[in-house]
């Protein structure tokens, strides 16, 4: 069975199809590399992924279990499309680091919320036990994280402090807090000068060793070839191509994917 399943996403804006008839599935552990041209629908799939937009058509399974159906989906509350997005990890192009609160406040803040509401559910005579206990977890937890991207060093420094790269790094850390099942990167490196990019690239590199299940939509065509196991070429909304590292670079198919490699790698 397929860790992450994707079956028959179907995205519009107006009278514009932006995915259409989207499916694949990966495997615990894989790392699945989507590339593409700019406007083929990479980004809009990766936000249907993690709930920040809802598809109008389609399903999604984690595990096995059904997480996602878009004929439902719209009816939920809040709540619990917040239980679902927990599935998820994302690390955005721009960061969005919050810049009023240090390293260590960003990776704090969401998992701090949610300890408060899991404690607010508890009997009251357990609440100050557990929320004691939960923070101190969640420190220490977000300095190990800092430690593994390579940010000890770094924890009191507001973002305004920090390179392009290292506010990335920051950014990887802070999704892992929630320790999703599948870790999402929309064009990690995009807002990242040449010499920053290798930095955050062999972070990334780094996690697939830890059995990390990982979507990287991305133009760093090197990073695909020689990390992912599966890549996706999409086009126009739709998969084109999909298949292995090699099977994508060495012996491409599409006359679309053909003319994109040639510039992509030129």
């Amino acid at each position: 069975m397929a860790f992450l399943e994707i079956k028959n996403f179907q995205k519009f804006f107006d009278k514009n199809t932006v995915l259409h008839d989207i499916s694949f599935s990966i495997e615990k552990g894989e790392v699945l590399a989507i590339i593409g041209s700019s406007g083929s629908g990479k980004t809009t799939l990766l936000r249907c992924m993690n709930f920040l937009t809802l598809p109008d058509s389609g399903k999604m399974y984690v595990n096995g279990e059904k997480i996602l159906d878009a004929e439902t989906t719209g009816h939920l509350s809040e709540g619990e499309l917040r239980e679902s997005r927990l599935h998820f990890g994302l690390v955005f192009q721009q960061f969005n680091l919050f810049p009023q609160y240090t390293v260590l406040g960003n990776l704090l803040l969401a998992p701090n919320l949610y300890l408060k509401e899991v404690v607010a559910k508890l009997p009251k005579e357990e609440r100050s036990r557990r929320l004691t206990e939960g923070t101190a977890e969640l420190e220490s937890k977000a300095n190990a994280l800092l430690t593994r991207v390579g940010l000890s060093n770094r924890a009191g420094a507001y973002p305004c402090e920090l390179s392009g790269g290292q506010k990335q790094r920051v950014a990887i850390a802070r999704a892992l807090m929630m320790s999703p099942d599948i870790l999402c990167f929309d064009e990690p490196t995009s807002a990242l000068d040449p010499e920053l990019t290798g930095e955050v690239l062999s972070v990334i590199r780094g996690l697939k060793s830890s059995d990390s299940t990982m979507v990287v939509v991305t133009h760093e065509m090197e990073f695909a070839r020689n990390v992912a196991d599966k890549v996706i070429f999409m086009a126009n909304g739709i998969i084109e191509e999909m298949g292995t590292p090699e099977e994508i670079f060495n012996h491409p198919k599409s006359g679309l994917l053909k003319a994109f490699l040639s510039k992509a790698l030129d």
